[in-house]
């Protein structure tokens, strides 16, 4: 698959490994009938690298889906200001895989933090961002042989995008994201060359190589579209030629194409020099018809020359579909480098807006967060007339103990309080900022959460309202 001879470049993996990894290649050649997809090299995913999350807790969090399974009020609706699609998909993957390495969430916060302090920097890089197609999903469809002309115009706008925002961009907003672009220019330039700024979403509709690019195609697209005129200025010039100005080229169905003149002009034509361009066919009462080599040329380009511009068309797409998989892994780097760079100055988006703050993640034992909200209910109350949350402080760093025990009548806020100790504890190590005045988090490796029955804090009902 990798065209390697061995995987050791890419890891050491375990005979399981390779069997499931070769199984999962079998499955998606079967299904895919021979396409396969854009495969990125195996790379192992160490457990202990990120905060384990089981299924009942991820539902009760209501991390990516509310309980209704709806993405509103979930924590993902409420945190995602991403502007692309890419850079969507990334923040909801860091969601759910929270890291527990000090280092890359370090690297995370300070990205966040540069985009914090320079809010012009990150509405610049937005705004450049805003219009990036989504290059992975072009990708995926022209691997897969199911794209079409506009997944060609996306790889294009996302290479001119990012060109942009590399000459835009400082270096150290953007050093270690997006790829090397001297590598991508030759391609840029033949998509550019070669593409329709608005080509239509299908091939079979045709219109989608620029004019200029090929001049077979453009003399093509000339006969089947100006085939009338054409054919008058070649009748032009053959009245010309025979000095008759009265000669017409007209069409029926059992001729097609033919060169009429009166009786009187016939013989004209029929004698030398003249003879040797005109091939008498017909002759009636009144006129006499002819034909050219020429004309019977033209005759056959104009009735195919809308199948023949289409062919044409679909063996330039099919090229420029080879020349961008040939650069499938650069285009994927590139694409991930834009995802990375939507990703921190939306959450610095997020945080200058809710006013949340960076925290504090080591590997001690410690768990104090002060002023800590409920970053889903606060939302809602925001949503339903600016009613101000109210702050709570959770310190579980082992003096005098690390095991709180909550109580309260119904609606007190018990569940909101234990899930908003949760949420802020799982953003910390995804690599955000919090909603809290403080945060100091010792790594969190499991998170466990189980609230009665159901409930839906974000609409205002308890688990006591909702189980009655």
């Amino acid at each position: 698959l990798f065209q390697v001879a061995s995987l050791d470049a890419f890891g050491n993996f375990e005979r399981a490994e390779l069997a499931a990894m070769g199984a999962v290649v079998d499955y998606l050649d079967l299904t895919q009938k021979g396409n396969l997809p854009l495969l990125q090299p195996p790379n192992r995913e160490i457990a202990q690298r990120v905060m384990q999350i089981d299924a009942a807790t991820r539902r009760n969090l209501e991390l990516s889906r509310s309980l209704t399974g709806e993405r509103g009020g979930a924590l993902l609706d409420v945190i995602d200001k991403t502007v692309t699609a890419g850079g969507a998909r990334l923040l909801a993957r860091r969601l759910a895989s929270p890291s527990t390495v000090v280092s890359e969430i370090a690297d995370r916060l300070d990205a966040i933090e540069t985009f914090v302090a320079d809010s012009m920097l990150s509405e610049t890089l937005r705004g450049l961002l805003r219009p990036c197609p989504d290059l992975d999903r072009a990708l995926s469809r022209l691997s897969l042989d199911r794209g079409g002309p506009r997944d060609l115009t996306a790889v294009r706008n996302a290479l001119e995008q990012a060109q942009l925002i590399a000459t835009q961009v400082p270096d150290d907003a953007q050093r270690g994201a997006l790829v090397d672009l001297n590598d991508l220019t030759d391609l840029h330039d033949l998509l550019d060359a070669a593409l329709v700024a608005e080509p239509p979403m299908m091939l079979r509709d045709g219109g989608v190589i620029a004019p200029g690019y090929d001049a077979s195609l453009d003399e093509t697209r000339k006969l089947r579209d100006e085939g009338r005129g054409v054919l008058a200025q070649m009748q032009a010039d053959y009245a010309a030629k025979a000095e008759v100005p009265a000669l017409k080229i007209k069409h029926n169905n059992v001729l097609g194409y033919f060169i009429e003149v009166t009786a009187l002009h016939g013989p004209k034509l029929l004698a030398e020099p003249l003879s040797e361009t005109f091939i008498h066919r017909q002759t009636t009462a009144n006129a006499m018809r002819f034909t050219t080599v020429e004309l019977s040329e033209l005759e056959t380009k104009i009735l195919n020359a809308g199948a023949r511009s289409l062919e044409i068309e679909t063996s330039h797409f099919h090229g420029i579909r080879a020349e961008i998989l040939a650069k499938a892994a650069q285009l994927a780097n590139l694409a991930r480098g834009l995802s990375l760079l939507d990703l921190a100055p939306s959450l610095a988006y997020l945080a200058r807006a809710q006013d949340w703050t960076r925290p504090v993640v080591d590997s001690s034992r410690h768990f104090d967060i002060q002023a800590g909200r409920h970053p889903v209910v606060e939302a809602a109350l925001r949503r339903q007339g600016n009613a101000p949350f109210i702050a709570n402080s959770c310190d579980l760093s082992g003096e005098p103990s690390s095991i709180w025990l909550l109580t309260g009548p119904n609606m007190a806020g018990k569940s909101t309080f234990l899930r908003q100790n949760a949420l802020i504890a799982i953003l910390a190590q995804m690599g955000s900022y919090v909603p809290a005045t403080h945060a100091h988090i010792g790594l969190v490796s499991q998170v466990f959460s189980r609230v009665g029955a159901s409930d839906d804090l974000a609409r205002g009902r308890s688990t006591f309202m909702v189980e009655m």
